[in-house]
């Protein structure tokens, strides 16, 4: 009898053992099944926080884009009196109907350019507007570059009136500059 209860504490402590191991493995693949998915969500965390600092300063540029597009105006508006050039009669923003403007102009008629050589190279104050232009211009551009996630709104704006005309007082100021130097 003594040997049976041996016997049947040894089978107690094995049937215990087994069922603390089977507890421990789903316990430990539980653990891991949650690491996992603890990792999984991190990692989708730092992307959101990713997109969301983009998307941050995208709505940052749109928020701010007013001030932007008054600045840009306010030096259009001596070039465009000193090229004698009128905006669009549209109900676009104004920057953009005197940009349009400036741009159905030289495509009518190409003296648009030279009209604006010449008063890059006699009035001071164009060329100043011409630069301030360009400068702020460029700028934007390049900090829409910098920060757009995909690049569709940098696209829009270089491949649209704003990157036409910085091409085209570009070359009014490259050619004021090539007269200046004969």
């Amino acid at each position: 009898m003594h040997d049976l209860w041996i016997f049947g504490g040894i089978i107690l402590l094995v049937i215990l053992n087994v069922g603390l191991l089977c507890f421990m493995l789903i316990i430990n693949r539980r653990v891991r099944e949650a690491t996992k998915t603890l990792t999984h969500q991190y990692n989708l965390i730092v992307k959101i926080q990713s997109i969301l600092k983009k998307k941050s300063a995208t709505n940052a540029v749109a928020e701010n884009a007013e001030m932007i597009y008054q600045d840009l105006l306010q030096n259009l508006i001596p070039i465009m009196a000193a090229i004698d050039i009128m905006p669009r009669s549209t109900s676009e923003h104004p920057l953009w109907r005197a940009l349009g403007g400036i741009m159905d102009e030289y495509a009518k008629n190409p003296f648009a350019l030279e009209k604006l050589r010449r008063c890059i190279k006699l009035d001071s104050e164009v060329s100043r507007s011409v630069d301030n232009y360009i400068n702020r211009a460029d700028g934007f551009l390049h900090y829409l570059t910098t920060t757009d996630p995909d690049g569709i709104l940098s696209a829009t704006f270089t491949d649209g009136l704003l990157g036409q005309s910085l091409t085209f007082f570009a070359q009014a100021k490259q050619l004021a500059a090539q007269h200046n130097e004969v």
